[in-house]
């Protein structure tokens, strides 16, 4: 302090806010040396909007959700959905265990990995297509409102010992009542299953993970070769392309049972899936798809056009806006 290397605390307060000296603090290891600086804050104000703008996301796309009415079993959702609320489970579980160990820069961590890995990088990604071209109140819709309500509900609570005026400003969106705080209730409860399945149930969530975590696995490989393939000039956006994906073993039977909702996985307009052998291993193909691009949903399909009152719209999309509505079962 004598030799001015310090940080004054209300100089961060009137500048960055008091949940980013909370942030600091709880990211730090204070088992070792505590260090501060500009630089170091930088990257805490970078992770706390991570955290915030995934929260804004949760809390945007549930606006229109009342568990009263929309609430369904959890055996009758999507299996991404079930994946998502099974991360958000053991991630609770996780950090209600740091805590009790006072284990704060674990917690960081941990939420870190959840809101840009888990969430941001790979379910949200994926479930932007079902929010905004579903039907509003159909069962794909409902599943996804269904798994981010209750993974909402718990990463509130999470962070709220840390990021306490945060988490009271989403918690007072969340309930609708302001003379309500987060710090009045325990952990989140999650939902039961009653009929479980294999891939389901609470005593299986493990396989779910280790199902989920191979399709992640193979869907980062493929990502690789749309980054290439945009490098090259070969596509505009991984919906302008179509992929075809050979996998050996138990990868093939993980992709193959996804059937045509593998392409919302991948984020492409067309996902195929082909057995290889062990000794030739994984193979990913991309190609520039031929097809126009529905105007509403920005995929590229065979088609677009086939219903001459919406001449720019895809069969999915002009089942969603005046149909039975598409069908999905996995993502």
């Amino acid at each position: 302090k004598s030799k001015g290397n310090v940080i004054a605390p209300q100089k961060i307060f009137d500048t960055l806010g008091a949940d980013i000296l909370r942030l600091w603090a709880a990211s730090t290891d204070y088992s070792g040396e505590l260090t501060i600086s500009d630089e170091i804050l930088k990257r805490v104000v970078e992770s706390y909007r991570r955290i915030r703008n995934t929260l804004r996301f949760l809390l945007a796309n549930i606006a229109d959700f009342d568990p009263q009415k929309h609430t369904l079993p959890v055996e009758k959702w999507l299996e991404i959905d079930r994946y998502a609320l099974a991360l958000a489970r053991s991630l609770q579980d996780a950090i209600a265990a740091d805590y009790a160990r006072y284990e704060f820069h674990l917690i960081v961590q941990r939420l870190q990995t959840f809101c840009s890995e888990d969430m941001g990088g790979f379910y949200l990604d994926i479930l932007k297509d079902r929010l905004y071209t579903a039907g509003e109140n159909s069962a794909a819709r409902r599943s996804a409102q269904n798994a981010l309500y209750h993974i909402t509900h718990s990463l509130v609570r999470l962070i709220a010992p840390i990021l306490s005026f945060t988490a009271e400003e989403a918690w007072s969106v969340l309930c609708g009542k302001e003379d309500d705080s987060v710090f009045a209730g325990e952990w989140h409860e999650f939902p039961e299953l009653k009929n479980k399945d294999p891939f389901s149930g609470w005593e299986q969530y493990g396989n779910l993970l280790e199902v989920w975590s191979s399709i992640r696995t193979i869907r980062n490989n493929v990502n690789k070769q749309l980054e290439e393939a945009r490098t090259a000039g070969l596509i505009g956006s991984a919906l302008a392309a179509e992929v075809d994906v050979s996998v050996a073993g138990n990868d093939y039977e993980v992709l193959a049972r996804l059937g045509d909702d593998l392409r919302f996985v991948f984020i492409t307009s067309r996902a195929t899936v082909h057995r290889a052998t062990a000794e030739a291993g994984q193979h990913i193909d991309v190609s520039a798809s031929l097809h126009d691009k529905c105007e509403r949903c920005w995929h590229y399909r065979a088609d677009v056009g086939a219903d001459t009152q919406y001449p720019t719209l895809c069969g999915r999309c002009v089942s969603n806006l005046s149909g039975s509505g598409e069908a999905r079962k996995y993502a």
